[in-house]
């Protein structure tokens, strides 16, 4: 039977949930070893919510050791595929099952529209999860060309203990964009999910206990990103960190790995991804992609389209329907009303920041066409309404910092060989696009912006088959895909030689 999603649906669903916020160590939940907990502030109204356990290092030293003894008992990664595939399979099912509690946990977190919640962020969670469960027992060996004397197998490995740091905008979508393939390749996994997000985390390690992976192979720490981020990437006995986050956190990662074990490092970046529209594009469907593009998630997105490009002639035209668009379509309400498009900033301290730089922009030189102002302060949440600068230059700080809020920085140009130059003029190569209807420009242009993902004639599309990920300062390694197994691996030759 459908539900009936409305807000006393939500009300009620909020009204009974009673958050975990203890560890998940070794199949079971631990307070901190200091036993110091914080609470995190709701985003939609900036009430307090759940307590969570305040980890450091002595924490992160028991997940590790949880994780290393389950990887070399062999518990996991020497179980049959078949029955691992079938338990990743159950653990992608329980998520469906528990869906409605999980887009709960993560709006309470986020802040984000519960519908989108449950609709985007638990659907592509489940669908992760299951995509790399499936993939299971179709992952072979090698055997390598040799003499008629020797023969080489060519294995795939699993690294051993991976530390996973993900970020609080899409929590649940990127944690298993990393848990996926590393437990698929029968790693054992420290999730560090970021202060801000770290509910739905626990609920995922509890779901996959329940649906049977064993103890150690997946925990969760809590805490800030100096007192268990930073131990966990510089722990000894760590083989690998998986992070997503800021590029400035992410030279942080890499520095540590150096500094400890030269542990692999894969990092998924920021982003100033450019849209680039020609004066021959269909207007209608380039304003569309631009505004989905920037506000979804309320600009909370590495790869939001952030920078529009626009041809001179056109960009009055342009500007004037991704205003309506927005206003008609992107509906910036409180999270639990089932119409919300787009709800609160992650917390007062990030709005402040986006606010600040809307200002000194504005001090710059760039021009607001509409919205980037604080909205539905009486809700004591976090919210700023989308809005649009023009007649901007890309040497302008809205055009060269990552903002990561619904600001979209639009800069005219006058012919093809100006536009790659700005698109192209950035320390990021997340993502980019363009529209135009000219077939040969379109791939021309495509394939000579610098970035992991570009568009033609749409913004953000996407599936599992495909990998995401970034070039320069957006760092390198793929999430998605089967390719996304090989970074949670090593290869291994054995060589045996005959007569």
């Amino acid at each position: 039977m459908t539900k009936n999603y409305t807000r006393d649906y939500w009300e009620s669903v909020l009204s009974g949930l009673k958050p975990e916020g203890r560890h998940f160590i070794d199949g079971a939940h631990r307070a901190a070893a200091t036993g110091e907990t914080f609470t995190r502030i709701r985003p939609m109204d900036g009430k307090p919510g759940a307590r969570l356990a305040r980890g450091n290092a002595a924490d992160v030293d028991a997940a590790v050791a949880a994780a290393r003894a389950a990887f070399e008992s062999g518990i996991w990664r020497k179980k049959d595929p078949l029955e691992r595939k079938k338990i990743m399979l159950k653990w992608a099912d329980l998520i469906r099952a528990h869906g409605d509690e999980l887009a709960m946990l993560e709006t309470l977190d986020v802040g984000k529209p519960v519908m989108a919640s449950l609709t985007v962020d638990v659907r592509l969670c489940a669908d992760g999860i299951q995509f790399y469960g499936e993939m299971i027992d179709k992952l072979y060996d090698e055997i390598a060309p040799t003499g008629p004397n020797a023969r080489a197998l060519v294995r795939k490995v699993p690294i051993g203990v991976v530390g996973a740091i993900t970020p609080w905008n899409y929590p649940m979508i990127i944690d298993a964009w990393k848990l996926g393939p590393a437990i698929a390749a029968g790693n054992s996994v420290v999730l560090k999910p970021a202060e801000q997000s770290s509910l739905s985390a626990i609920r995922l390690a509890e779901l996959a206990f329940e649906a049977g992976l064993p103890a150690g192979v997946l925990n969760v720490v809590t805490g800030y990103g100096e007192e268990t981020g930073k131990p966990l990437a510089l722990h000894m006995d760590v083989d690998m960190i998986a992070f997503t986050g800021s590029t400035e956190v992410g030279k942080l990662i890499m520095g540590y790995a150096a500094q400890s074990n030269v542990k692999r490092v894969a990092l998924e970046l920021g982003g100033k991804s450019p849209l680039v529209v020609f004066a021959d594009a269909d207007l209608d469907a380039a304003a569309s992609a631009a505004a989905w593009g920037c506000f979804y998630n309320s600009g909370e997105t590495c790869h939001a389209s952030t920078r529009l490009l626009v041809e001179r002639s056109v960009q009055d035209q342009l500007i004037a329907k991704i205003e309506a668009v927005t206003k008609s379509d992107i509906a910036l309400k409180h999270p639990l009303d089932p119409s919300a498009q787009i709800g609160a900033l992650i917390e007062e301290e990030h709005m402040k920041k986006v606010l600040g730089m809307i200002a000194a922009g504005e001090k710059e030189g760039a021009r607001r066409a509409f919205g980037a102002e604080q909205v539905l302060s009486e809700t004591g949440g976090y919210y700023i309404s989308p809005g649009v600068f023009v007649d901007m230059t890309n040497d302008m700080s809205l055009a060269r910092q990552e903002i990561f809020g619904p600001v979209l920085a639009t800069i005219p140009f006058d012919s093809e060989e100006e536009a790659l130059k700005i698109a192209n003029d950035t320390i990021y190569g997340l993502a980019g696009a363009v529209f135009t209807k000219d077939m040969d420009r379109a791939h021309r242009f495509s394939e000579a912006i610098h970035a992991g993902t570009v568009w033609i004639n749409t913004y953000d599309m996407s599936n599992f088959a495909t990998p995401f990920g970034g070039f320069k300062q957006s760092g390198f390694g793929r999430d998605r895909s089967v390719h996304a197994i090989d970074k949670y691996c090593d290869y291994k030759t054995i060589w045996q030689q005959f007569g």
